[in-house]
Parts: structure tokens; sequence; C-alpha cells
């Protein structure tokens, strides 16, 4: 099958590491057998982290303005026409649009990876512009009726489609998943303790520092910890626009949390094979509902037992690899996490059972096989 992949990032960037999950999935694809194209939209300007892939990356324009979205589809109809299904993802109209318009036009059938809902993201703070709000709602509500196949992430973005007026035949899963083959339990996370000089016990958060994260949370839940147990580390990995308000925070909670910044993909497995428990904290809200995490695969994958907040998918995703706690409760988050410093019999259980729902269920292979069927449906209208 030619495959044709659209993501509205930058799959080179280090300020927009969830391109992950395209990548992952195009990986899987050709792994499988197929032909597979990605069309990304480079940022300028930005720090590229460059890397290899086993298919051809095509970057298109990523500036503003109506005439670069008509040249954008005039360049996608070339690729369009190649591909037998069209896979995008996320609502972002300088990616959607071309990609709608191509294949509507060529005829070819449509696949609408919905991962997170995207209007509740830009909503979390208050929005730049309520007119771009509005548009977004009126985007990412069409997309999923316009296209052959819709895969979500989440029960509820799955439920919310059907709201919505899609069928739910036409609907697949597809949640997070990790690499099993990078992310796996190891000694690599030596080389970080090294460099930061952690002997003892390191508790570990690991996202991006943007809108729709809860790091705040981990840092009370360290502050509450520290004056009791003095010798854990905690370390927050990942960057963002929020990393000097969180820094700010830490200071003057006296968490003492250390942050890395932004860190290399590849490395990313160093630093959670690193610690020795892995936090995912998240507040209730829309947001928290619709997603299944992606730290949560991958801490799994490395062995690592989790404390996670008892939210939309984190339950299910985790099942007995991990403690869960109220979502928002710092207070109760700190007890999860003690729990486990005081029980290193119970991390190595959790890690071991993690590690298996890593290999069975939350990897890329199994959720492209699940694509694979939303694909045939698209093409043939059967599986």
């Amino acid at each position: 099958m030619r495959v044709l992949l659209i993501h509205p990032h930058d799959i080179f960037s280090r300020s927009e590491p969830w391109t992950s999950r395209i990548v992952n999935i195009g990986k899987e694809l050709k792994k499988k057998g197929h032909e597979v194209r990605l069309i990304y939209f480079p940022l300028s300007g930005e720090e590229m982290e460059w890397y290899e892939i086993p298919f051809p990356a095509i970057p298109l324009s990523r500036k503003r303005g109506w005439w670069i979205l008509a040249l954008n589809t005039l360049r996608l109809l070339r690729w369009v026409g190649w591909a037998e299904v069209v896979h995008f993802q996320k609502c972002f109209h300088h990616s959607a649009l071309p990609a709608v318009i191509s294949a509507w036009l060529l005829g070819k059938p449509l696949h609408y990876d919905w991962d997170d809902w995207e209007y509740q993201i830009y909503h979390y703070r208050k929005p730049p512009s309520r007119l771009v709000g509005k548009y977004l709602w009126i985007v990412e509500r069409l997309l999923p009726i316009l296209v052959e196949t819709v895969s979500v992430s989440s029960s509820a973005l799955r439920q919310l489609a059907m709201d919505w007026g899609v069928k739910e035949d036409r609907i697949y899963s597809a949640p997070v998943g990790a690499d099993i083959e990078t992310f796996k339990p190891d000694d690599s996370g030596r080389w970080v303790r090294e460099r930061y000089g952690i002997s003892k016990e390191l508790v570990l958060y690991m996202g991006q520092l943007h809108g729709g994260q809860y790091a705040e949370l981990f840092i009370e839940s360290a502050a509450l910890l520290k004056s009791r147990y003095p010798e854990v580390n905690f370390m927050i990995v990942g960057g963002g626009y929020r990393l000097r308000e969180l820094r700010e925070y830490s200071e003057k909670l006296k968490a003492h949390v250390i942050f890395t910044g932004s860190v290399p993909h590849e490395e990313i497995p160093r630093y959670i094979n690193a610690c020795d428990i892995a936090v995912a904290c998240f507040e209730e809200n829309p947001i928290t509902r619709c997603k299944s995490p992606l730290k949560i695969a991958e801490y799994m994958a490395c062995g690592k037992p989790v404390v996670a907040s008892d939210v939309g998918e984190v339950r299910g995703m985790l099942g007995e690899a991990g403690l869960l706690v109220p979502p928002g409760d710092s207070q109760a988050l700190a007890e999860g996490i003690e729990k486990l410093l005081l029980n290193p019999s119970l991390r190595r259980e959790l890690g071991r059972k993690g590690r298996e729902r890593a290999e069975k269920i939350y990897n890329w292979a199994n959720i492209t096989e699940n694509l694979l069927r939303a694909y045939r449906k698209a093409l043939y209208g059967k599986e």
C-alpha cells in the first residue's frame, strides 16, 4: 500500500517533539512492507535535530497567507496522486485544508488521525484570539465528517466523533505506543546519573513545558517530600515556554528540582532509565480526558514504576503497572511517590508489569496494525 502521511509540524525540530507519533507510524508501515512518504512543515530559524528516517520526508511552507495555502495544495497534488491512502494528523488549517482539498480533487481516500482535542488545548489559558479559536472549533468539528475513516487516541474522542455524526464503524482506536526497541530497560541511565551527580533515588517527570501540561503538580509534590527525604532527587526532562516560570516556582517552594531543558530525542531513553520512579501528573479537564499520554507508554517500555493521575485513558493504559492518584492533587501525588520510595520490591514488580504491557499492547507496531485496518476500510469499504 502507498501511504502519504501529513503532519502540520517540524519532524526535525527540538521545539516540536510531538511529531514522534507520525514518524513512528511511518517506520512501522515501512517495516510491514508498505511505501511511505511524509509531508511536514518546517519551522524557520529553529535548531534542527536531523536524524535518519527510512522514507522520504517532503517539506512544505509554513508561512501564513492564502497564497501559501494555495501553493501548498498545488504542491501536495503530486504526492496525493502517488498515494493510495492519505493519512493526516491534527486539524491545523495549513496542513489539513490542503490535504482535504487535494484528496477531494483526485478522489483519494482520507484518514484523519485525531490524537488531541486541539480546541480545548488552544483555550487552556486565555486564548490569543477568539476568532482563531472559533475557526479551530469549526475545522476540528468538520474534519471527522469529511474523511472516510478516523482514528482516535481515547474513548472520549471516540464519543465526540460519534456525537458529531461519525458512524462507529468508521472510527478506529489508535492510542500512543512506544518504540520498544529504543525504549527498553538497560543501564544507559548511568550516564545521566553521573552527569548530574545523582547517587540516590531519582524521581522523574518527562514532558514538554507548554500549555496543557501539569509539571507544577510535580514541583509541589517534590517540595512536600524534600523536607522528609532530602537525599531524593527530582528531575523535569523537557523544554518549552513555561520553563522559566516553572524554575522560579521550584525556587519559591524550595523543591530543588533539576531541570534539564530540551533533550535530544535519542537521549530520552537514557533519562527514563536513570530514574527509580516515573511520574505522569494531570488535572481533570477536557484536554486530559481526551488524550493517551505518550510518557506513560515510554515509562512502561523502560520498565519503570509509574505514579499517575487517574484521568481519561490513564487507568486503562497503566493496568497494574503503576499507582493511581486523584488528578490535580499534589499531596496525593507525593503520597504515591513516597509509597514507592519506601518499597523497592514494589517498584520492581510494577516495572516488570509495565514492560509486559508495552510489549503486548502499547507499542507502535500494534497501533499501526489498527491503522492498516482503517486504511483498508477507507480504500475498499471493508477491513
